[in-house]
């Protein structure tokens, strides 16, 4: 079998349920935990191993863990099929030291980019189905007096990723347009 072949019989086969329960949004989850557990047996029977890499990058002034979960045919270790997922840390999370912030998001950033490669999606996730009403926190208004609107306008005229600030921020159409204006 080749790795692609391998990589659909894991997909195919792996249940990674969703056992773990948050008590105060009152969902089940799966954590990255879970996932590799689940998948231990796929490996040997497979002949392949997996490799979940984060890295640290700085977007618009946050910080944000890049994962890349990848997929290694043991036949040939130079055959590796990759899936990635992301997740800035929420520097305002209440009753979180920084250490705990970033092992958030890394997990979370690991959780979904091992699901993108092993394509679970066999429920809605929390994210779909939580009504957010008491943990909440509402995006940040980009403002044009802010002084995070220069560092946003620096990154995007330098080629940032505009996707990434709407994701960070709530920008009225009017600034859409002017940050759309400095892309190259």
């Amino acid at each position: 079998m080749n790795i692609a072949e391998k990589l659909l019989a894991i997909q195919t086969e792996l249940k990674a349920p969703k056992n773990q329960v948050n008590k105060f949004g009152n969902y089940k989850y799966r954590s990255a935990e879970d996932i590799l557990e689940a998948l231990k047996p796929y490996l040997q029977k497979n002949k392949v191993t997996v490799k979940v890499n984060c890295k640290t990058i700085d977007v618009c002034g946050m910080p944000y863990v890049e994962a890349k979960a990848m997929l290694i045919d043991a036949d040939d270790p130079n055959c590796i099929i990759e899936a990635e997922d992301g997740a800035f840390v929420e520097l305002e999370a209440k009753g979180m030291q920084m250490p705990q912030k970033s092992g958030a998001a890394s997990s979370y950033a690991k959780k979904y980019a091992l699901g993108n490669l092993f394509l679970l999606d066999d429920t809605k996730d929390s994210d779909a189905t939580n009504d957010h009403k008491s943990n909440y926190t509402a995006k940040p208004s980009l403002t044009k007096n802010d002084t995070a609107f220069e560092r946003v306008a620096s990154y995007v005229s330098s080629g940032g990723d505009i996707n990434e600030v709407y994701k960070k921020y709530s920008v009225s159409s009017t600034l859409k347009k002017e940050l759309e204006s400095l892309i190259n």
